[in-house]
């Protein structure tokens, strides 16, 4: 048992594991009977992001798992929908500082990609003991996060970490029923050459700010192909959970989303920034780095923000020490040239 937690950490993994079996079931069998444009249509704007039809049916089940969870324990759910700083107690009038722990959760996240039927999404859980509005993502010692898949796939992953006791993972045959465990492994490799890699630009708003950045990086580390052929791949997989997946099984050797420190730079008189990574999208971050990938600030410091879903935050991702190595010291010396606002 985590001393600061009030059960050990086997209870904590059986619930998380029931939630998003039942999320990721519930949206399945949604996304199944509906079509892509009812799954895709605007539901409501809340806390600088947009909800779609299909978030809105995974708040329901979210909510009633917390309310049954609560009758053994009360806790503090960070989710995003919630008013103010993204916090409800459970159960209904129950004090604040009387939550046996913290239970932040995105039902969701990849919500674009799944609702066109383009890209798995992830449902994301980390567990924290409650320190009210202290507690911080450096808190969370569970995370566990579950893969909701396309239409096209029968395979689905779910991967949970204890911290200390490293990464785990199982991949399940939706069709048997079956599952398989795995030890998910970051790539060995001691190069950027010939895999993928990528600086997040989802979304329009400092983009061409990115991409330059992005360019003058992998060439101040790999320099100019002679022949022409390209030596690194972009992957732009909209989901924080996803991201973090891909450097966790070995797919991608270096991810970083740096949204918050690119849109203040182009937009610097800017009154709020457009829809950057929060909390709740980073939850699941301890698996990545109980698999043993580097995951650290954009200055190489360990990430860390309270638990608000009004937080924006950016973070680098390096498959291993030797890539760590080579990508760090320049990007932080590109990004130096951010401060104060776009270079000229």
């Amino acid at each position: 048992m985590h001393s600061d937690l009030p059960a050990p950490a086997g209870y904590f993994l059986e619930r998380l594991r029931a939630l998003q079996l039942a999320l990721r079931d519930h949206v399945c069998a949604c996304r199944d009977a509906a079509s892509p444009e009812a799954m895709a249509a605007v539901g409501e704007a809340r806390d600088g992001d947009t909800l779609y039809a299909i978030d809105l049916h995974s708040e329901e089940i979210l909510l009633e798992h917390c309310a049954r969870w609560a009758e053994e324990m009360p806790l503090a759910l960070i989710a995003e929908g919630i008013p103010g700083n993204g916090w409800r107690i459970f159960p209904e009038g129950c004090a604040p500082e009387a939550a046996r722990f913290c239970l932040i959760v995105d039902p969701i996240d990849g919500t674009r990609g799944l609702m066109y039927d383009k890209r798995s999404a992830w449902v994301l859980c980390g567990v924290a003991p409650n320190r009210g509005e202290a507690t911080t993502l450096s808190d969370i010692v569970i995370a566990m996060q579950t893969e909701i898949p396309t239409t096209r796939q029968y395979l689905a992953d779910r991967l949970w970490a204890v911290r200390g006791e490293g990464a785990r993972a199982e991949r399940s045959n939706l069709l048997t029923g079956e599952s398989r465990a795995y030890t998910p492994q970051p790539s060995r490799a001691e190069s950027l050459a010939h895999g993928f890699a990528g600086i997040t630009k989802f979304f329009p708003g400092a983009r061409d700010l990115v991409a330059s950045l992005e360019e003058t990086l992998f060439e101040r580390i790999l320099g100019t192909p002679a022949d022409g052929n390209p030596l690194v791949f972009d992957d732009q997989y909209i989901s924080t959970g996803g991201q973090l997946y891909e450097l966790i099984v070995g797919h991608d050797r270096f991810n970083a989303d740096l949204r918050p420190l690119a849109l203040a730079a182009k937009y610097p008189a800017a009154s709020r920034h457009r829809l950057c990574c929060h909390p709740y999208d980073f939850c699941t971050e301890l698996i990545a780095r109980e698999a043993g990938v580097i995951v650290t600030d954009p200055w190489g410091a360990e990430v860390t923000c309270p638990l608000d879903i009004r937080v924006d935050l950016a973070w680098v991702g390096y498959a291993n020490r030797k890539i760590q190595a080579q990508v760090g010291p320049v990007l932080q010396e590109l990004l130096r040239k951010w401060e104060g606002g776009v270079p000229g």
